[in-house]
């Protein structure tokens, strides 16, 4: 049996309870057969280096989004509005988008315009806008991730990959994990992920470094306590 064979034999198995296009179940083909597709993947590696307190966590989380050349802020809940309120004056940003969930006391400290998230929103109307402020639903220590599943407070994933500046509140230590393993049992597959290692930045075969290509330039993250 060919590694050909073998993998579409474990594509047609995971397609079972589908139906072809006449409404029958897939054929039987070559690989279908095999029954190490069926056995448990070995869960044996680590799952977090090294053993740290939840605030050495918080702090290497910090550390890493830096080293990614996002900007860190920490801050209080009682401080967070007034905080949000000048990273967006500073950004000189007009209007701010919003998801659905978003808490209205984040923001109501801010002398912007919010706009809603709307499926009916165009790219266009969508680069008007100077900034957007979400949640998030998990945030990585060891890699410095931001994580996003088009929670209530986050809304549709384009409305953090368009605008040219993102603010990321993070609740910690709730919401930090130390690595990706952890990081993954938290969240649902189904849902649209995005994960987020710093602001968008690629690089030419010259490797002259440009930012902003597949979105934000500028990612702002606000670690938030609950004192």
């Amino acid at each position: 049996m060919s590694s050909r064979d073998l993998i579409l034999g474990r594509v047609r198995r995971a397609l079972a309870d589908g139906s072809g296009e006449d409404g029958a179940p897939p054929e039987p083909g070559p690989g279908d057969g095999d029954s190490s597709y069926e056995q448990a993947v070995g869960r044996s590696y680590l799952r977090e280096h090294g053993a740290r307190s939840p605030a050495e966590t918080v702090d290497l989380l910090a550390e890493n989004l830096a080293d990614y050349r996002a900007i860190v802020h920490r801050a209080t809940e009682e401080e967070l509005p007034d905080l949000v309120a000048r990273l967006l004056d500073r950004r000189g940003s007009r209007q701010v988008l919003v998801p659905p969930g978003l808490p209205s006391v984040w923001l109501s400290a801010a002398d912007t315009a919010p706009v809603d998230d709307l499926a009916v929103s165009t790219p266009a109307e969508l680069d008007a806008v100077g900034s957007v402020v979400t949640g998030c639903a998990v945030a990585i220590a060891e890699t410095g991730t931001i994580v996003l599943d088009g929670g209530p407070d986050q809304g549709r994933r384009r409305i953090t990959l368009v605008p040219d500046h993102h603010i990321c509140v993070v609740r910690v230590p709730g919401q930090v994990v130390a690595s990706v393993p952890q990081a993954l049992g938290r969240l649902d597959p189904t849902r649209p992920l995005t994960w987020i290692s710093g602001p968008s930045a690629t690089s030419d075969i010259e490797l002259d470094r440009v930012e902003g290509v597949h979105g934000p330039r500028t990612l702002e993250v606000v670690l938030v306590s609950a004192d």
